[in-house]
Formats: C-alpha cells, structure tokens, sequence
C-alpha cells in the first residue's frame, strides 16, 4: 500500500503512460503532413496561424536571401495628401484606369521550366520559389489604394492540379456560367496555355444556356465573335435530364427557343452534338502538330460550381466525378476515358485573381460557399441589385415597399426590405422575435445561384432596356414549396396617397397586413407567424348580474343623520 504523498503508484504510471501514447500521435502526425498524407483543400482567404506562420518562415528565408537589409528614407512631403475631396464618381474613373494599367500585372502562376531527371525536392523547391514570387507580385498590387483584389487560390497544391491539366490536355475548355461568361472568363488563362503549346486552343463552354432568352444569347455570340473567342452554348442539366429521360419545364420564356435550332452559333447543344464538337476541335489540333495520335485529350477547367462535374458525368453517361452546389467539391484532377478517340480530365474548380468583384459577389455568384457568409445583408443586396423589383415580387409572391418621395424611384430594393418582406410571409422568426435574416439569406441565395431568381448580363456596350422589359414581363415559377402557401399580397395593398402620413415602419407593416388599420377595405390578413398565437381570452362576468343588472359588486350603504335644524338652547 502505498505511502499519501508519495509520486509513485499505479496511478502515476498510467498517466505516464497516457502521456506518452499522445507524444506518439502527434509525432505520428507530423511525419504524415511531412510526406504531404493530407486532404487537398482550397484555401481562398489564409485564416488559420499555422499557415500564416508556414508562409511568413518560408518568404522570410528567401527574402533575406535575396534582399539584404538596406537604410529606409521617408519623404515627409510625399504624405501631405496632393488631391482634394473625390466624388464616388470620380474615385470609379480612376480605379477604372487603375486596373487597365495593371492588368497584365494579374495573372495566373507558372509552372517553372522542368525536366525528368530533375529530383523530387529540386522540383519541389522550384515550384515553391516560384509561387511565392507570384504571391509577392500580387501583394504589391493589393498595396495600391485604387485596385481591389479578389479573393483567389493560395494552395499551391491547387495550381499543381492545373498545370498537369493545362500540359496534358490537346483542347482546354473553360467553362463559365451563362449569365455573366466575362466575370468566369480568365483570359490570363488562355495566354498561359498558348505559351505551353502554341497549337494549343481554349473552348469557352457556357453553361446554364438555357436560362437566357434567344436575343440575349445572339448578343453574346456577336460579342464572342468580334472578339475571336471560341464559344459553345449548353446546358449541363438539361443533358443530365435527357440521358435520365426527364422532362425540364421549359415554359418560360427566357428559356430556350425552337427557333435557334438552325443556328449552330446560339443553338443550345446536346450531349452528341457536343462530344463530336470537342473530339474535332482536338483533332484538329493535333493535326497541326503533326503528330499520329490514336486519342485526344480535353481538359475542363473553371471556377467552382460552374458545372464543371455535372458536365463531365454528362458526357460520360454516368456519374463517374462527385456533384453538389458547394464549391470544390473535386479535389484531384480525374481522367475519364470516354471511347478510343476521346479522353476527359476533370481539374479542381481554381477562383483566378481579379479585380472589382468583392467578396459578397464571389458569394452570391456560387464561388465561395454559402455557408461561410457573416454579412448577408451585403450579399443579398446584390441580388437586389440585379433581379427587378417585379420579379422579385413575382417569384416570392411578396409586396416589397415603394421608394419614398424623396427617393429615387427605380432605385433597387433594400436588402433590409427584402428581409421582412420575405420572412414575414414565411414566418422566419428567430429567438429574439426578429426576422431571421440568416435562414432567408441563404434560401435566397440558393435561389439566385440555381436560377430561380432569373437574371442575366449583357456584353460591354449593349443596351438592356428590351431584354430587362421581357425578364420583367416573363412568367417566372416559385422558388419553393412554402411559396405555395404565401398570402397574396394584393388584398393588402394600402393607398399610395396615404403613404406621407405614417413612418417607415408602420407604412410597411400596413402593406403587409402585420398591424390592424381602419382604412376602407378588407381586413388584413393576420401574418403567418403569428397564427399559433392564442387569442385573449375575456373574462366572463355574467354571474355578478344582480341588483337590477348591476354589476353584482357589494353596494356600500351610508347612514347619514339628518342635521338639527331646531333652535339652540342657551
């Protein structure tokens, strides 16, 4: 038995014990990530310590080695400001001309030149090297107060991904969404890929086609054309739907239309029509080398969630690489043979460096997940933005307020606005009795990226008054089931010459029946969250009736003595 006090005993070496077997691990850990025995995942936005710190060692040691300390002068005239007061205008201008003079500076990083008897560590040394310059060359454009750098790719892994597409594939296909190609076209990419092979062509492949109308679809093959790009439109889900033998809804009308099926520029290609374009565009490719190839091969690259999977499982006739709306979901590169003559390589979705975009657009646009946003006011207003007033009202089947008359009157609608429109009529409530603006940005969100929001761009320099007339007047279909169950909104229309007379406030909760008012008409119709409330319940006092229908209530009777009015006595 054991002395009290002593430092030794079963106890003592169990935890002994203990703490060695978690030595153990974490060594065995770190012999893991040395051999590089890790998922390879998108980093867009360095936020963990270790990868800082990783990073901060690794451009310390080359910075000294290539920069040895030197005196720093400071020039105290040069930080008296030089310009005045700029207008938001004027601000615009020039970080317009900003990003014209910068723009070859953004560009995509470079595979070092190699060979095969290079070592693995030589190899590895020079990519690191290298992609670090490229680091460095981006850093000092996001120094410049005028330019504004997106969020892009800082896994080195990921580039890796890329260059064994870009240097393996006979035709590379850039696939880009539909309603806005140019914000998923990096043209940088294209350059690159002309310099590893000057035969070497890029396929623009625009997906989601079938969510433009026909006159928008011409002005874009105007555009491509003027511009020498190759382009192809389709629909990757379209196709899925007709290999399973589904049938789309198609009865819109910004989908597409029976009368471009002539056309072979803005027709809407199918699953054969298409691999027989791509297997003769790389054919042809090959054929200009000079060189006897039994099979070719097409690379697909892109930004996530533009559809790069879903196409590929669609050709191939099955579904051979994961799918699902979160970006990067593909985390290698993939070849899939699809006959003798033809073979598909499938490259991790890469977000390229570029300007004017934020990061609530890359959000909203499907870049970056959904799950990861914290400011969803920011984010849906940009939905707000771009989808009409009407047509939000249309799919929602919700009433968002009129601008006041101090405002401009075709200004967007507010993301605040939109918020309590949209989550009285679903009854999104969150603890604290607010509308839970997180849950509807989301769903709404979801809906944009999907196209149940319908929306669309137009190229540089083209009018869209007639396109934005027609996307207004469209007969678009709900969002989700609970928009069957949403109130119609014109029972409960107030007065437009009544709306000077109350607030913010109170002037939007009449317009949407969550406040009682006494004007002429029906009565508004109580909101949907506010339904499992019980009614008051009055109390019932028709035992007290008594005394002649008093109110039963005891009667308090006072005996009051007449007053002596007779005569005093001495």
């Amino acid at each position: 038995m054991g002395v009290k006090g002593e430092k030794s005993g079963l106890g003592r070496a169990l935890v002994k014990h203990h703490n060695h077997m978690i030595q153990q691990s974490k060594e065995k850990g770190r012999f893991y990530r040395s051999q590089q025995k890790k998922v390879l995942e998108s980093v867009t936005e360095v936020s963990d310590i270790d990868a800082v710190m990783q990073q901060a060692d690794e451009t310390h040691r080359l910075f000294s080695a290539l920069n040895p300390p030197g005196n720093l002068t400071i020039n105290m005239d040069s930080a008296a400001p030089t310009t005045g007061y700029m207008t938001l205008e004027d601000k615009r201008e020039q970080q317009k001309k900003e990003e014209a003079l910068h723009a070859s500076s953004l560009r995509i990083p470079r595979r070092p030149p190699w060979n095969a008897k290079m070592s693995v560590e030589e190899l590895d040394s020079n990519e690191t090297e290298s992609f670090l310059e490229w680091r460095r060359s981006l850093a000092r454009l996001e120094e410049n107060e005028n330019l504004v750098l997106t969020p892009f790719e800082k896994n080195l892994d990921i580039w890796r991904q890329l260059w064994r597409v870009l240097e393996r594939s006979d035709l590379l296909v850039m696939v880009v969404d539909a309603r806005d190609p140019l914000f998923y076209r990096c043209p940088d990419l294209e350059a690159y890929a002309r310099e590893i092979d000057e035969h070497k062509r890029t396929l623009l492949l625009v997906n989601k086609a079938d969510l433009l109308p026909f006159s928008v679809r011409e002005k874009w093959a105007e555009y491509f054309h003027q511009h020498g790009i190759l382009f192809i439109f389709w629909s990757a889900k379209a196709a899925t739907a007709a290999l399973e033998g589904k049938k789309l809804d198609l009865s819109r009308s910004i989908r597409s239309s029976q009368e471009d099926l002539a056309d072979t520029d803005t027709k809407v290609y199918g699953r054969d029509e298409l691999l027989a374009r791509l297997q003769f565009e790389a054919e042809e490719i090959v054929s200009m080398r000079n060189i006897q190839a039994h099979s070719v091969v097409v690379g697909f690259v892109g930004y996530p969630n533009v559809g790069k999977s879903s196409t590929i499982n669609a050709l191939v006739g099955g579904k051979k690489t994961g799918v699902t709306s979160t970006p990067g979901k593909t985390k290698h590169f993939q070849t899939l043979i699809v006959s003798e003559k033809l073979t598909l390589c499938d490259c991790p979705g890469l977000v390229f460096p570029s300007f004017t975009s934020s990061r609530y657009e890359m959000i909203a646009s499907g870049v970056l997940p959904i799950d990861r946003i914290t400011e969803h006011r920011e984010a849906v207003q940009i939905v707000t933005n771009r989808v009409p007033r009407s047509v939000i009202e249309n799919v929602y089947k919700i009433s968002l307020p009129k601008p006041k008359p101090y405002e401009p009157q075709n200004r967007p609608p507010l993301a605040v606005e939109f918020f309590r429109a949209y989550c009285a009529s679903r009854g999104y409530v969150a603890s604290s009795g607010l509308p839970d603006e997180t849950k509807a940005a989301r769903k709404i969100l979801k809906d944009y990226i999907d196209g149940k929001l319908p929306h669309f761009e137009l190229p540089p320099g083209m009018s869209d008054n007639e396109d934005a007339a027609q996307l207004s007047s469209s007969e678009v279909h709900e969002s989700d089931s609970s928009d069957d169950e949403a109130p119609s909104m014109a029972e409960n229309e107030v007065d437009p010459s009544l709306e000077h007379v109350f607030n913010d406030l109170n002037s939007f909760d009449i317009a949407n029946g969550l406040a009682s008012t006494k004007i002429g008409g029906k009565k508004p119709a109580t909101a949907a969250h506010k339904q499992h409330k019980k009614p008051q319940r009055k109390k019932d006092r028709t035992w007290r009736v008594m005394n002649n229908d008093g109110d039963g209530m005891p009667v308090v009777r006072v005996f009051q003595k007449p007053v002596n009015a007779g005569n005093l006595n001495a």
